[in-house]
């Protein structure tokens, strides 16, 4: 690319081809290799040299966004400028100054944002039993978009290099929603003191269920099935007793499409007959960067860079990435989008979720012990991310989330709510506002929360 290029540094090439490289660089190229300008400084090629540096210019001025989100190739041209202007090359220094980075305007890329609904127009209940399906998956989808924008490219390049989301916080943030919402799902039907109300609250998500897949929002359809196939609950006999066989047959056929059965084979026909808006299960699609990438060489015969790796890796990034400029065909209520993302953002264990079921529903002396299991349906890439947000992060969730339930019912606006209201409110979302045992907290995630919660009570 560089010997395509003219004295005055004009690309003269498949304009395509140079994204795609500049782009995916890192997946194949390191950073700081600098290699090519020595061996031209060493070889005396000043024609070379200015190219190189014409070249670099080129990168940093039309695809600056990159280094804004990469501090570390900030950092190597700052490496590269050092070496540059220690052989004396001062003009060259000039071409490659990285200091018109910061003067760029990046904030409005990067923060953008689906605003929840404003308008009295349509009011929803804060109270789950009075929330149609449509409501609570359209709120969900909400959430889930909302986080799912926020993956940059750059994300996507770190999960393939590192072959893990550490250190990659807005796709751990999106695991963490995903995981977040599988546990709710479960707590929402451990909540209930009996077996008939428990099958209720799980109809109830499998109705949620059907919507998500009408929303074409793959990725909360698998939280939310997978949740239900979780152990804590399919081990709920006398529950399953009270869900109808038309609610099971549906429920069969969500787990089915979801299944990891031929490398989910269902879901991608599924997913690929879909138009328009649609999330997809983040985690199949990052398996298949990471197999994509482990299956082609980096370089040809001839040392020559696989162009043909870097396009397909570029190419399935980009699908991702333009789906985040299609928005929900919905609306949000900010009061409920509040409360659930209190709700989403606590975290129990394992042990802490069969004991509750095991509670509900007492291990048979004739069954044999029964050990926590993954859900069926859910991806491994998902595991062991939990949310982890800071007491500053949970404190705003928690004053917002009491001020939505203040504005919906305090209506006489004395600043106070009575104490059945509040009951009613604590039972449509557990562990939000209470605890499962009056003696006891169950996680210290709940300190805040239960802390809240009184204030609430005597607000």
């Amino acid at each position: 690319m560089i010997q395509k290029e003219n004295s005055e540094g004009n690309l003269c090439q498949n304009n395509q081809l140079l994204q795609i490289t500049l782009t995916m660089h890192r997946v194949i190229i390191p950073s700081e290799d600098f290699s090519t300008y020595l061996d031209a400084l060493e070889k005396k090629s000043s024609g070379l040299c200015v190219k190189i540096c014409y070249f670099v210019r080129y990168w940093i001025t039309e695809f600056w966004i990159m280094f804004k989100m990469d501090s570390s190739l900030i950092n190597t041209m700052e490496e590269f400028q050092n070496l540059v202007r220690a052989n004396g090359e001062e003009l060259h220094c000039r071409l490659i100054d990285t200091t018109q980075i910061n003067s760029r305007d990046w904030s409005r890329k990067l923060t953008q944002r689906i605003k929840p609904n404003t308008s009295k127009k349509r009011k929803v209940s804060l109270l789950f039993d009075h929330l149609e399906p449509e409501e609570l998956s359209d709120h969900l989808t909400y959430l889930e978009f909302k986080s799912f924008r926020r993956i940059s490219f750059s994300d996507y390049q770190n999960y393939i290099v590192n072959s893990c989301v550490k250190e990659n916080p807005t796709m751990e943030r999106s695991i963490a929603l995903c995981n977040g919402i599988s546990q709710w799902v479960q707590l929402m039907v451990l909540s209930r003191p009996t077996p008939q109300l428990r099958a209720e609250v799980f109809i109830k998500f499998i109705h949620v269920a059907q919507k998500l897949h009408q929303l074409q929002n793959f990725n909360t359809l698998m939280a939310v099935i997978g949740g239900l196939c979780h152990s804590s609950i399919s081990r709920l006999k006398e529950t399953s007793s009270y869900v109808p066989h038309e609610v099971n047959k549906v429920f069969n056929e969500m787990t089915e499409l979801l299944s990891s059965y031929r490398n989910y084979d269902n879901y991608r026909r599924a997913y690929n007959e879909c138009t328009n808006f649609k999330i997809p299960i983040l985690g199949v699609h990052l398996k298949d960067l990471i197999s994509l990438y482990e299956a082609m060489p980096n370089y040809l015969e001839d040392q020559k860079i696989n162009v043909h790796k870097l396009q397909s890796l570029y190419n399935h990034i980009n699908e991702l990435i333009q789906l985040q400029e299609l928005a929900p065909p919905l609306e949000a209520n900010k009061d409920l989008v509040h409360l659930l993302t209190l709700s989403l953002d606590l975290y129990y264990t394992e042990d802490e979720i069969y004991e509750l079921s095991y509670a509900r529903e007492p291990r048979s002396h004739r069954a044999a012990p029964l050990t926590p299991s993954k859900p069926p349906v859910v991806a491994d890439w998902a595991s062991g991310i939990a949310p982890k947000p800071d007491p500053k992060t949970i404190s705003k969730h928690v004053q917002r989330m009491v001020d939505s339930v203040f504005k919906n019912y305090d209506h006489d606006q004395d600043g106070y709510i009575s104490q059945e209201e509040f009951e009613k409110i604590a039972a449509s979302f557990p562990f939000s506002f209470c605890v499962m045992d009056k003696d006891r907290c169950v996680s210290e995630n709940l300190i805040f929360t239960s802390v809240s919660a009184c204030e609430l009570r005597n607000r």
